[in-house]
């Protein structure tokens, strides 16, 4: 079926701006994932999906400009002993990385495996972002997978002494940046991953997670604080049995972010814990879109989102559980919350449950309301001043989704950077 003008005339323009390496071992995923894109073509608001949120800035052929944000701030997680990879506006910078070599794991550029006619990314570069285009439509992964120069494969396959920090810079306001990352978790191996940064004006990464049997893969990130950035990201994950992956995201500030979770259970007895917290101010757009599939026995779920929003912000959350027939015994909850502090706010929601196995325990709700006021007046009257009170019921309304962090030390540092922008009222 031919596409809509629109659409076609969108998806064309932006065709033409890119440049697609075609040679190398990924070539024919990336020709797949171009296919894919054409055949699709790039969301605009009529797509189910897309409904809530504007694409049109995702999905420009020049990429809007964007303000680099002057902070005195130091990077986030650098009090904490890790690998640090950097990427200055979707570029790989060797000099302000470390070294890659780290027991337990490797780790490679993409763009220096693309010659190598053998690699064990050849068999999921592509593969789990293509998996995760049915049944929704995701066109801007596929267009990351068939133009993203840029990225690391980790193959984990012990348990390294530390995280790996995948830290974003963001120093041109005409910065139009693409990363694909791609991690693999061998069985029994653990790791921890750690991605911060606003990385570009205009950013799409995807990032496609393969964790076997009994591995355990933990991903905390934080997007922020560049006020004009624009970002599209995809977390592709595959879970195998008695496999855990439990990813949180921080997100403040930026005019538009749409983050997409896409995650699928093939094993028995596996976990998956998706989390997010946002606080948002202004001119302000931030999207959940968050896909889970069990097709599995006994395995849990979790969504936790909490957003918090204030002068005129938009907060929006798509949030599905699947359970296929066979994938008895699921334990699936879903919450989505957010926290209104003025009357322009809006936070829309669409909860979904879909269920074809009768032993399962599955549950979403959401909720949206103003700052408890009897709470306010008790930390007032004890001399707290309105503006700290505030901020302290923000943190307590967004410690569910924190708490997702298994770290306690990573979970005090998101606390306490939490608490540090919500203080300057910016």
């Amino acid at each position: 079926m031919a596409l809509p003008e629109l659409k076609q005339t969108t998806t064309e323009a932006r065709l033409a701006s890119l440049s697609m390496n075609e040679s190398g071992c990924l070539a024919a995923a990336r020709r797949a994932a171009l296919s894919r894109v054409q055949t699709m073509g790039l969301p605009d608001r009529r797509d189910e999906y897309w409904k809530y949120t504007r694409p049109d800035t995702l999905t420009s052929a020049e990429a809007p400009r964007a303000a680099v944000l002057d902070s005195d701030e130091a990077p986030m997680f650098d009090q904490f002993d890790r690998l640090k990879i950097v990427f200055v506006d979707g570029v790989f910078d060797a000099a302000a990385s470390d070294d890659l070599t780290l027991e337990g794991v490797s780790i490679e550029r993409l763009a220096d495996i693309e010659g190598k006619d053998i690699h064990w990314a050849k068999e999921l570069f592509g593969v789990l972002e293509a998996r995760g285009q049915s049944p929704v439509e995701r066109p801007l992964a596929a267009l990351n997978t068939a133009f993203a120069a840029d990225g690391v494969v980790i193959h984990v396959t012990g348990k390294p002494s530390k995280p790996i920090n995948l830290v974003y810079r963001h120093e041109s306001d005409s910065s139009d940046a693409m990363l694909h990352h791609v991690i693999k978790v061998e069985s029994g191996a653990e790791a921890t991953v750690l991605e911060n940064g606003p990385a570009a004006s205009r950013f799409n990464t995807a990032m496609e997670i393969d964790v076997a049997d009994t591995g355990t893969l933990h991903l905390v990130r934080a997007q922020g604080r560049d006020h004009e950035r624009r970002a599209a990201t995809h977390m592709f994950a595959r879970l195998g049995r008695e496999s855990v992956f439990k990813s949180f995201t921080l997100t403040v500030n930026g005019v538009l972010t749409r983050n997409e979770a896409i995650v699928e259970f093939l094993g028995d007895d596996a976990v998956a814990h998706i989390a997010g917290a946002c606080v948002g101010d202004g001119d302000f757009h931030h999207d959940d879109t968050v896909f889970i599939t069990h097709d599995a026995v006994n395995c849990e779920s979790r969504q936790v989102f909490k957003k918090v929003l204030r002068n005129g912000a938009i907060g929006v959350f798509q949030g599905k559980i699947l359970v296929k027939a066979g994938a008895q015994k699921t334990d699936g909850y879903q919450i989505s919350q957010s926290l209104l502090l003025d009357d322009d706010s809006q936070f829309l929601a669409k909860p979904e449950l879909e269920i074809y196995a009768d032993d399962v325990a599955c549950s979403h709700g959401s909720t949206s309301g103003a700052i408890d006021e009897e709470g306010l007046f008790y930390l007032r009257s004890r001399g707290v001043p309105e503006a700290e009170a505030t901020d302290l019921m923000t943190l307590a309304f967004l410690a569910e989704a924190v708490e997702e962090i298994d770290s306690p030390d990573i979970a005090v540092s998101i606390n306490d950077r939490l608490y540090g922008w919500l203080a300057r009222r910016s």
